[in-house]
């Protein structure tokens, strides 16, 4: 189904399908959180414009990178707050005006980065992938332990989404029946390559392409879903399985344009299938759960419930899963999981890290569950370019 169609399925109201409200993001205002921004890419000036959306919670007195034009583009993104400019993070975790940063750097620069931010006694918001490898992984969260008044949230935001939580919800209860696939693509047709003014700044400015600094197309985009189904059935895989190429972009990149991953949760007795590509965008974002009930189809900001055949045919309406008396079915037979499209995922995440800095509490997407998302990264990719099965260790469970 396209995006188009996605929609215009979501207008209808979901009745007894809205499971009680969730109110995850409900915080008491006690003061101005007075934050950084390390890296000012594109996820960068993202959050920072997000940050401008929230001056009741955040104020940003601060932003860093190490190329004086990301500097000059994040002007255009902090709206006209006036704010201090930095070339060196070390620099900028000296001021002790600052009480967190967002760090938003190439991936192989997360781990040196986010040490020093705990050791300067900042809170810390780490865009995904958490680290480039199973070694920081694990490093790290050593590092968290011996800070414990540090506030660490990894940028999974999915996990802050009242749309999955509704999803994990009904994971939980069985709503889905036995589930046994999960499917999911994050597509685009294009090289994901950005302008260059100098050609000295190609690996600089176009990161994601070399194996150096990047996890590719598993660290880039589907590091999130795989995120996900860790959290809804608390649980990882135990098996990976990998291929891929660069297909498409013969232009001297080393991640791969084109990729696919197999991993198998034999506790939950599932097979998650994670594809990409850079090649067509029809499909886009797609995220498919499927039971023995139903499968829940999503897109980032609106899902559908589609309950098995054999289940309308027993209660002839889905009051055994949902508890409602009479549910309003698309032509297609599904019915909406919220009635309304989510806002930015980023909205949610940091309207969390505020709460979660004030209370001192641990945010669901933490230093623990961000490791176990980084070392599944890690291991896909091993897979993926070895061509050999990888598999996961005791050692990892942290």
């Amino acid at each position: 189904m396209d995006r188009r169609g996605f929609v215009k399925n979501t207008g209808l109201v979901a009745g007894g399908l809205l499971i009680s409200k969730l109110d995850a993001f409900a915080g008491e205002d006690t003061g101005i959180i007075k934050i950084g921004v390390i890296g000012c890419g594109d996820r960068g000036k993202g959050i920072i414009d997000m940050i401008t959306r929230l001056p009741e919670k955040f104020k940003m007195i601060s932003v860093c990178d190490v190329l004086d034009f990301r500097l000059a583009e994040a002007q255009r993104y902090a709206k006209g707050q006036a704010y201090k400019q930095f070339k060196d993070h070390r620099q900028m975790l000296d001021d002790k005006e600052l009480d967190a940063v967002v760090v938003s750097v190439p991936l192989n620069a997360h781990y040196q980065i986010a040490a020093d931010a705990l050791k300067a006694n900042k809170h810390l918001y780490l865009e995904k992938t958490m680290t480039y490898d199973i070694p920081q992984a694990l490093n790290l969260v050593k590092l968290v332990k011996s800070h414990p008044k540090q506030v660490v949230q990894v940028g999974h935001q999915y996990r802050y989404s009242p749309l999955y939580y509704r999803v994990k919800e009904m994971i939980n209860k069985g709503y889905l029946g036995q589930i046994s696939q999960v499917d999911c693509r994050w597509d685009r047709n294009g090289s994901w390559r950005r302008p260059v003014p100098d050609a000295s700044l190609e690996r600089q400015i176009n990161w994601r392409m070399y194996k150096e600094y990047s996890g590719g197309l598993v660290a880039e985009l589907l590091s999130h879903q795989m995120d996900f189904i860790n959290w809804a059935f608390d649980t990882h895989p135990s098996e990976f399985q990998a291929t891929g190429g660069i297909d498409v972009y013969k232009d001297g990149r080393e991640t791969y344009d084109n990729v696919q991953v197999l991993l198998r949760y034999p506790e939950q007795g599932m097979v998650g299938n994670f594809g990409a590509t850079c090649g067509n965008a029809r499909d886009g974002y797609l995220f498919k759960i499927k039971g023995t009930k139903g499968t829940v189809s999503l897109l980032t900001d609106q899902g559908m419930f589609y309950p098995e055949k054999s289940l309308l045919a027993e209660k002839g309406t889905v009051d055994g899963v949902t508890g409602a008396t009479r549910i309003t079915w698309n032509k297609e037979g599904g019915t909406p999981i919220l009635p309304e499209p989510t806002k930015d995922g980023t909205w949610y995440a940091l309207n969390d890290f505020y709460d979660k800095v004030k209370s001192g509490q641990l945010p669901d997407s933490n230093i623990h569950t961000g490791a176990k998302t980084a070392i599944c990264v890690h291991l896909a990719n091993q897979a993926l370019y070895s061509k050999a099965a990888a598999y996961w260790k005791d050692e990892y469970n942290v």
